[in-house]
């Protein structure tokens, strides 16, 4: 009797382990253990603004965060970055999960990045945020979230904000899903966007080829093929990521598209110094470097 008595007290043990696993990764959305310090006095400050949008029926919101003396430069006009998020996040995950102002602080102060206005788009569909699913990134049953961003978003920073028009100054990237997100909008929108990057991010999607960048890319014209730069990266941690990542900056090479692809120790989880939101943290600093060296090249 003993041996059923035992047997039944560790399966019980297992499932409320289980049921408490689900909900914190499932239902609180996995908030990392050790989260990247956030630093105080950088000048930078975040702010969440709206619009209304037609594409989606509402008002939308997004997050800017303005370049250092915006305000006291009233004819300077700067670079933009939109930086997608990727499955259960929203407008505001990039201020408070992977301390993007530390990132953008450290950038500026070396020189490795021009001051840029920076925007983040909430990107989630009519079905709202989930850690059950990942936004869906394009224009389909859900709503048009590839013409928000790709296009209408577009014009309402052109017209709120001091930017410099050509695509060669405009960027556009994302983590995990979101990192799907913006090339399977950038790709579209090369007459806004000529900067593209990705960090544990993949290439096909479930709703199918129409919304495969590894399929769109194939698709693009050797005139806008020239046009593009790109970066990647992938976690070791993130098998099925890093396999998809590969096989895309391959299809890049031999399109003789310009890119740089990483693989980075980490990816994604719950803690760690490589891990989750340290490892967003982290390698947005090479990302944006990047982006930095591309303004750069460019005349304005």
């Amino acid at each position: 009797m003993k041996i059923p008595k035992l047997f039944l007290s560790l399966a019980g043990a297992i499932a409320i382990l289980t049921g408490a696993a689900y909900y914190y990764v499932f239902i609180l959305g996995a908030p990392q253990l050790d989260p990247p310090q956030q630093q105080a006095d950088t000048g930078l400050k975040f702010q969440l603004e709206t619009f209304n949008s037609q594409a989606m029926g509402t008002v939308r919101q997004y997050g800017v965060i303005l370049p250092p003396n915006y305000q006291k430069n009233p004819k300077t006009r700067y670079p933009v970055i939109f930086l997608l998020h990727g499955g259960h996040d929203d407008a505001r995950a990039y201020a408070d999960k992977y301390a993007i102002i530390n990132v953008l602080h450290e950038l500026y102060k070396s020189g490795k990045l021009p001051p840029s206005i920076i925007i983040t788009p909430d990107g989630n569909d009519n079905r709202g945020s989930s850690p059950l699913y990942d936004p869906d990134y394009y224009d389909g049953p859900n709503g048009k979230i590839g013409t928000l961003i790709g296009a209408e978003l577009v014009q309402v920073v052109k017209s709120r904000y001091r930017t410099l028009e050509n695509p060669e100054f405009w960027a556009l990237g994302g983590l995990s899903s979101g990192g799907w997100g913006a090339f399977n909008i950038g790709l579209r929108y090369l007459n806004n966007f000529n900067i593209l990057f990705s960090h544990s991010g993949y290439f096909t999607d479930s709703s199918g080829a129409q919304n495969s960048p590894l399929q769109i890319v194939q698709q693009l014209s050797t005139a806008d093929r020239k046009r593009l730069r790109i970066y990647l990266d992938a976690g070791l941690n993130d098998q099925n990521f890093l396999a998809s990542t590969k096989i895309f900056h391959q299809t890049l090479n031999n399109l003789d598209i310009a890119n740089v692809f990483y693989a980075f120790p980490g990816g994604h989880g719950l803690s760690g110094a490589d891990v989750g939101w340290n490892y967003f943290h982290k390698h947005l600093k090479d990302s944006l470097a990047y982006v930095g060296e591309q303004f750069k090249t460019f005349k304005k």
